[in-house]
């Protein structure tokens, strides 16, 4: 594996769950260690990662080569790389993608990078954890709460309006962290909590999943390529890729996932869904919100 492969496809994390099935117990072991704490876990020394995970230099060297890296400074570089990506500000990324920036216009290379996120995040959806979602998602007789970070809670009021439409019993959480615990305080054992969270990851949303998860919520978390620390959390979890030539990241991928999932909700249970739709437009119709043709 390349170093560039590695840097514009798979994270490491990724990797580790990919080739999970094909390790040894105690590369599993070590697998779990790197996991618990990552990226940070692998960052030390050889030495000091099997140290901390309890196992031999020799299974830390096997292990990072099933991965596809040729040795293990490799694989600490490219845990660097994360890191540094998931830190990186916009001013940051700005300047990265400018150094970078080929001769064709920018529309042209927008359009590639958009196109590039959509591919990298359907190829890593796993379809049985989206038919898992739809399901959580799509029953009535638990309530669902919709929440999103500085920058997401517009996907999380997207996802609410929507879902607001389709069935019963779904609350927007407000962005302000100092409302929540009236929203905790209400969530019982079967709840779903649906939760965005990009870089950079806020440590509010993180004690939010830990809490609503300590009361028997299922949290469904939907992260970008990199993987919110809420990961270890949720389940299950999407990853959406959103890296384009600018200072912000995209949410274009992000939403085409979203909207695919609402679809799922909407098929789930269309006569209870269709019949809902009915009932709102009677009650559109008789507020003259909106016009009608004949």
């Amino acid at each position: 594996m390349s170093e560039e492969t590695q840097e514009n496809s798979e994270t490491v994390r990724e990797l580790i769950r990919q080739h999970y099935d094909t390790l040894t117990q105690t590369e599993r072991k070590l697998a779990q260690s790197l996991l618990e704490n990552y990226p940070a876990s692998g960052l030390a020394s050889i030495t000091i990662v099997a140290e901390n995970a309890g196992v031999s230099t020799p299974t830390v060297a096997r292990m990072v080569q099933k991965l596809g890296f040729r040795g293990f400074p490799q694989f600490h570089e490219a845990l660097r790389r994360e890191l540094e990506a998931q830190l990186s500000g916009p001013i940051q990324k700005r300047e990265l993608w400018a150094s970078e920036a080929p001769e064709s216009h920018l529309l042209n290379r927008f359009a590639d990078a958009v196109m590039s996120n959509m591919r990298q995040t359907l190829r890593h959806v796993d379809t049985d954890g989206f038919e898992k979602a739809v399901s959580m998602l799509s029953q009535r007789d638990s309530h669902l709460f919709v929440v999103g970070g500085r920058i997401t809670r517009a996907l999380a009021e997207y996802a609410f309006t929507h879902m607001q439409a389709i069935r019963p019993g779904v609350t927007h959480m407000t962005s302000s962290a100092a409302t929540w615990p009236h929203y905790v305080v209400d969530m019982k054992e079967g709840d779903v909590l649906l939760l965005f969270d990009i870089r950079r990851y806020e440590t509010n949303l993180e004690r939010l999943a830990e809490l609503a998860s300590s009361r028997g919520v299922q949290v469904i978390l939907i992260t970008d390529q990199w993987g919110s620390p809420i990961s270890k959390i949720a389940s299950p979890v999407f990853s959406c890729w959103g890296e384009i030539p600018s200072a912000w990241d995209s949410n274009i991928a992000t939403i085409m996932f979203l909207e695919a999932l609402i679809a799922g909700v909407q098929a789930e249970d269309w006569p209870q869904t269709r019949e809902r739709f009915e009932q709102l437009d009677e009650i559109f119709d008789l507020t003259r919100l909106y016009r009608k043709f004949s």
